[in-house]
């Protein structure tokens, strides 16, 4: 008798890794020729790793995980890069008349009959990881030959330098063209070029932290420059100040903002490019991290029609997410919303947008004047700086509106300091304000390495400091899918603090912070201390992390 094979959906609800509500959501509303992998996958709601476990015991086809796989790179000649991006496939070894090879879908028969007839092997799958084989197609294809091309092309001579850097083929471009690819394969946030004495290294910001990715000769380094310059419009010729562009582009058909900075060291010009992936921009209040409390009175101050919002948090901490989030939930046909950034950073549907431009004078206090003639509802300054813009901010929202914006400043109650010490009236701040949250960004654990232990003393005592309690961590042992690091993604810590009538009287008479602190207190204002403890008790991040980037009173 035949043995049925269980449904994929029925295998991950017993393996624990999603619930029957989420598998009959996503059945519901998934189109109808979306794998159910893949939708469960786009919601977030399993890791590829995950998937790859389940597909390899209702197929009975092996998993092998590429992140150290000893591939034969004399096999690469026999599927073209671009057959193995498109079909996500890699080949991985040949036994006699059997290649093996990694795919991502092992039941797409079209493409196993394919490759039968162009390589004229029997075909052997197994299974990988999308991610695990899109790095290793970026890693391993043609990049050394690309490399070797290119310091023969620079030893050589010096002609055709300028062709180098604009001719699509050529192996400078190519490489570059790598090295974005991969750091959005990595979700890299920045990409930084290095200038040393002897060298220049390329390193990624991956959730947070820089890891060197790519370390090149000296002699790469002014064609390096030069065509990351070209692609951002920038002066190639100009050496000795600093320069800011961007790059638009098309990478492995998603749309990616490239921010570009340079700055000139004693090494030459290091550069800075932030990514800014249009696909994944957060545009949803309740997927950054906010807790249900912390929600709730965020959503609150959003929908006042009056009075100014204030994010803060150091540059990288996710405020512009946070900002652009609220921005998508107030935005409807209702409202009049203009923002003033300075970049914009991501383009928002219906929404009115100013770049600043000091250059011709359109700084955000002379934008924010101009706004207030165009009737607005909503104003988005996209940071106060100044006195002047701050002023124009507070009459802004005493006049009927109201605005969102950030400041730079460690905690919420720190922000009324800085207000003050930028010479706006205390009175002013006080019947302007309606709420400030602190923001900072930790890394989230593994969810394919994470595994529960018991804390430690030193954890304990931390946590009885703020009044809680933990037995049982979640950390991560490290992976191939967290590059051996036990984190993977980063999740939001807030501190949103609401000002009530009683913080008001205290802030007109320029009363001491303590006091303010003991009403927000009194108020139940979750500090980011405690909004991150609360995070390690439920297994999202760890007490470390946490300390990383709040203090412990």
């Amino acid at each position: 008798m035949k043995k049925s094979r269980k449904r994929l959906g029925d295998l991950l609800i017993e393996e624990g890794f999603i619930t029957p509500e989420q598998l009959q959501t996503v059945l519901n509303e998934k189109a109808p020729n979306q794998k159910i992998g893949d939708a469960l996958l786009q919601r977030g709601y399993i890791t590829d790793q995950q998937l790859a476990e389940v597909l390899e015991v209702q197929l009975g086809i092996p998993h092998v995980n590429l992140f150290h796989y000893p591939f034969d790179t004399n096999l690469f000649s026999l599927i073209s890069k671009e057959t193995a991006k498109r079909n996500l496939i890699i080949p991985l070894k040949k036994e006699g008349n059997k290649l093996y090879v990694a795919m991502v879908d092992p039941m797409d028969f079209i493409v196993i009959d394919d490759l039968r007839l162009s390589t004229g092997f029997q075909i052997e799958t197994v299974i990988a990881t999308k991610d695990g084989v899109l790095r290793a197609i970026n890693k391993y294809y043609n990049v050394d030959e690309d490399l070797e091309e290119l310091f023969d092309d620079l030893s050589s001579s010096d002609r055709g330098r300028d062709d180098d850097v604009t001719d699509l083929d050529s192996p400078i471009v190519r490489l570059v063209n790598q090295l974005l690819t991969n750091a959005v394969i990595q979700k890299a946030s920045d990409i930084h070029i290095d200038p040393h004495e002897t060298k220049v290294v390329i390193r990624y910001r991956v959730d947070g932290v820089l890891k060197v990715e790519r370390v090149l000769p000296r002699h790469m380094q002014s064609v390096l420059t030069a065509r990351i310059k070209i692609m951002a419009n920038l002066d190639i010729t100009e050496h000795r100040i600093p320069q800011d562009g961007r790059i638009k582009l098309n990478l492995e058909f998603h749309p990616i903002d490239l921010r570009v900075s340079t700055l000139p060291t004693v090494y030459g010009e290091k550069i800075v490019m932030r990514i800014l992936d249009m696909g994944a921009a957060l545009n949803d209040l309740t997927k950054i991290g906010f807790n249900t409390l912390n929600l709730k009175r965020f959503s609150e101050l959003i929908e006042q029609p009056t009075g100014i919002v204030l994010i803060t948090g150091p540059t990288g901490s996710g405020k512009s997410s946070t900002l652009y989030a609220a921005l998508n939930k107030l935005n409807s046909e209702q409202v009049n919303i203009i923002t003033i950034e300075d970049p914009v950073e991501y383009q928002l549907e219906g929404i009115n947008q100013i770049q600043v431009n000091i250059n011709v004078g359109m700084t955000f206090a002379a934008g924010l004047r101009s706004i207030l003639r165009q009737d607005p509802n909503i104003i988005m300054v996209g940071e106060i700086r100044d006195k002047e813009t701050a002023e124009i901010a507070v009459r802004a929202s005493l006049t009927g509106h109201l605005v969102l914006s950030t400041i730079h400043t460690n905690d919420s109650l720190g922000t009324i300091t800085r207000l003050v010490d930028m010479g706006v009236d205390p009175f002013l701040i006080a019947s302007s304000l309606s709420g400030i949250v602190a923001q900072r960004l930790v890394r989230k654990v593994c969810r394919d390495c994470g595994e529960i232990q018991e804390a430690t003393k030193r954890e304990v005592e931390i946590f009885a400091r703020r009044g809680m309690k933990i037995d049982k961590i979640n950390r991560g042992k490290g992976c191939p899918s967290c590059n051996m690091t036990g984190y993977k993604g980063r999740i939001a810590l807030h501190e949103v603090l609401v000002l009530n009538d009683e913080m008001r009287r205290v802030i007109m008479n320029d009363d001491s912070i303590q006091n303010l602190r003991e009403l927000a207190i009194k108020n139940k204002t979750i500090f980011l201390i405690d909004d991150g403890l609360l995070k390690v008790k439920q297994g999202l991040t760890t007490t470390e992390e946490v300390l990383r980037v709040a203090i412990l009173e």
